[in-house]
């Protein structure tokens, strides 16, 4: 065989094509899973699936599911492109009124303490690198929900996190920045008030009104300690606490 064959065969061999496409890289991120796990969390989901249902509220005690529900189905929407951003919004309970300047960092990292839970479940589906580049773009926004005031929402999910901690005012304002394309899932647990908002309380007064009304595009689903889905000792918590 002579130098040239040789070498012509070696050229012909195929090269290994070591790219990975974009394509393949999106096949590969974590399958959505929203499995219930029992009936209300079944309710729940028809809920967060439904785009007829518009605000839908969780309440009920921690480990039933409310907020990470919510967070996973706004991710599978905004991978499904029915939506272009998901926007987390709850009370700064701790910071006289909800003022963040005297934390250190950007917006963000002042919210952080706040919005660590709902960033943990984030973290499941994206890697941190993912969530710090859809935070810099906007696909992923911390709005305080005193800084929502005059904003309004289009073709995005709004997550309003602990809204037991908001007064009717700020309920009324945060349920009004919705826009076309845009859902709100506002959570809160009723028996987790702090003090100052027993009597002028927003998720309570719009429980109240909702149940007095028949609304199409509102929907309410009321976990009851029964449904904690984390560690059996939180039940006997709840049970200890009187929240049976």
């Amino acid at each position: 065989m002579s130098k040239r064959r040789s070498k012509s065969q070696q050229q012909a061999q195929p090269v290994a094509d070591n790219t990975i496409s974009f394509s393949s890289y999106v096949a590969q991120k974590k399958p959505i899973s929203l499995v219930p796990k029992g009936i209300n969390q079944e309710k729940y989901i028809d809920m967060l699936l439904d785009w007829e249902k518009l605000i839908v509220f969780a309440t009920g005690p921690a480990g039933t599911g409310k907020t990470m529900l919510a967070v996973v189905a706004a991710i599978k929407a905004l991978r499904h492109g029915e939506i272009n951003k998901i926007i987390i919004t709850r009370p700064a309970v701790g910071v006289d009124d909800e003022s963040h300047g005297f934390l250190p960092g950007d917006l963000n990292q002042k919210m952080e303490p706040w919005t660590r839970p709902i960033i943990d479940v984030m973290l499941e589906y994206y890697k941190p690198q993912e969530i710090d580049k859809m935070l810099e773009e906007k696909t992923l926004e911390i709005a305080p929900l005193a800084y929502m005031r005059g904003r309004n929402f289009r073709n995005s999910w709004i997550i309003f996190d602990e809204s037991q901690n908001a007064t009717v005012n700020q309920m009324k304002m945060a349920l009004t920045r919705l826009s076309a394309g845009s859902k709100m899932v506002v959570t809160g647990d009723l028996n987790q008030l702090d003090k100052q908002f027993k009597l002028d309380n927003g998720l309570k007064d719009f429980i109240e009104r909702l149940a007095a009304s028949n609304s199409r595009a509102i929907g309410a689903v009321h976990f009851a300690t029964k449904d904690v889905q984390r560690h059996p000792v939180v039940s006997e918590v709840l049970k200890l606490y009187g929240e049976v």
